[in-house]
């Protein structure tokens, strides 16, 4: 080898060992512990629904090259789901990107959708707006990890999304919508994602996936989903506070108050439960999924990109919990939800890692009522430059018998949305129940 303007003592005393191209690292996130067990859930579908929109193809294109923008920064969003060759972990990797569809329902006008009021018809068509309805978060070995539908309605713009489960939470949803948002809007994030996974746990763990979504479902115990009837029910913060005060009014000096979930959940858990006419005997469950992100030791900040909740459990028989007072199931809510630590959330993970399992709908417990999302995120501050959305929806993907979705009130001033869904009967009665709205009987 020679050495320009060096002496032949300095060219041989440097020998060239090897040569090679570096290129950028692809993208590779491997899923933890806490993304594996929704696997065998469907992708979570969101749905906002904006009025006045300018033009369509130019309010389209703008969203579209932020989209572009918004998948470099939360690139797990743009691979696939790869599995090792041996069925060993589960990791996404790859560039592909989202799939973007364009639609028009120019008969449907925003408040045909955004009413609390929404007719069987209109829940319907609610459905139409947002992809993937029915598509098994095991397909991310096959298909986008998001996709996104822009449909042109009569007076507006509605903006449905999919988001295969077994990639990010509700937290990471949010995180990126608002993100998307702002990047439509021109304007620097205000919360860069943290993709170390690692930072939570990270095992391997060998899991048999199912050829199929109905390959999975075939194995349910329950068997085929029942028809449900999905409701959006407008609690006002006065309303709110109600319900709070009397969860809280019996509490002896001293004792830690009831929060508002803890209070609002144990309303519609007893209102559901006496809606469906459970006997004294029939136990019935309730679920939360909480986030563990501030439970872990040391917490990890809202900004961690990927799942961090896990389902919390309670149970008791339905006459214990519509005999006793508002601060029964309240107590119980809050219990649950305190005991669920540190300790107890690496537990849960190891029992998984031990022993993994694809689930179904029906492992939620019996008589359920189960609680995703939370009033606490910022749903309607999600503009992507013309507007705050006048409606905020799931869509019909992970609704069993007995979801609940709760999202702020659109004012802002403390009102929360319920979004259930339950069996037809069971609907018609909560929704003549004066308890559970809190209005005077006739």
């Amino acid at each position: 080898m020679a050495v320009e303007n060096g002496s032949a003592d300095e060219a041989a005393a440097v020998t060239v060992t090897g040569a090679r191209t570096v290129a950028p690292a692809k993208n590779r996130c491997t899923l933890a512990t806490f993304d594996l067990p929704y696997i065998t859930f469907y992708y979570n579908q969101k749905l906002l629904l904006y009025r006045a929109a300018p033009d369509f193809p130019d309010a389209v294109a703008r969203m579209t090259a932020a989209l572009a923008d918004a998948l470099r920064v939360f690139y797990p969003l743009a691979g696939r789901i790869r599995q090792d060759d041996d069925g060993g972990a589960l990791a996404v990797e790859g560039d592909e990107g989202a799939e973007v569809f364009e639609a028009e329902a120019q008969g449907v006008a925003v408040d045909d959708l955004a009413g609390g009021d929404c007719s069987d018809e209109a829940e319907k068509v609610l459905q139409h707006l947002v992809p993937y309805t029915g598509v098994m978060n095991l397909e991310g070995l096959r298909r986008p990890l998001l996709a996104v539908q822009f449909t042109k309605l009569k007076d507006g713009l509605a903006v449905g999304c999919a988001f295969n489960h077994a990639v990010l939470d509700g937290t990471s949803t949010w995180h990126f919508m608002s993100s998307w948002a702002e990047l439509c809007r021109g304007v620097p994030l205000s919360l860069q994602p943290i993709h170390d996974r690692s930072l939570s746990r990270s095992v391997r763990v060998r899991l048999e996936l199912p050829a199929s979504a109905e390959a999975h479902e075939k194995t349910d115990p329950n068997g085929p989903k029942k028809a449900l009837v999905a409701r959006v029910f407008s609690f006002p913060e006065p309303t709110v506070a109600r319900i709070k005060a009397a969860a809280n009014a019996a509490l002896p000096p001293g004792a830690k108050p009831f929060s508002t979930f803890q209070s609002l959940g144990a309303h519609i858990w007893r209102a559901v439960s006496r809606a469906r006419g459970l006997g004294p005997a029939d136990i019935t469950a309730f679920a939360v999924f909480a986030d563990c992100r501030a439970r872990l030791d040391p917490p990890l900040p809202p900004a961690y990109f990927g799942n961090l909740i896990q389902a919390v459990f309670t149970g008791v028989p339905a006459g214990m919990l519509l005999a006793g007072p508002p601060e029964l199931p309240a107590g119980l809510l809050q219990k649950a939800i305190d005991e669920h630590d540190a300790a107890a959330v690496t537990r849960r993970l190891e029992e998984y890692e031990a022993a993994p399992k694809l689930f179904h709908y029906s492992d939620a417990g019996p008589n359920c009522v189960a609680v995703g999302s939370s009033p606490r995120f910022r749903v309607y501050d999600v503009d992507f430059g013309f507007g705050r959305p006048e409606r905020v929806r799931s869509g019909g993907n992970n609704k069993f018998d007995g979801m609940v979705y709760l999202y702020p009130g659109r004012g802002g001033d403390g009102g929360i949305d319920v979004e259930l869904a339950l069996q037809p009967e069971p609907m018609q009665r909560l929704e003549k129940d004066d308890d559970f709205f809190l209005r005077q009987a006739a």
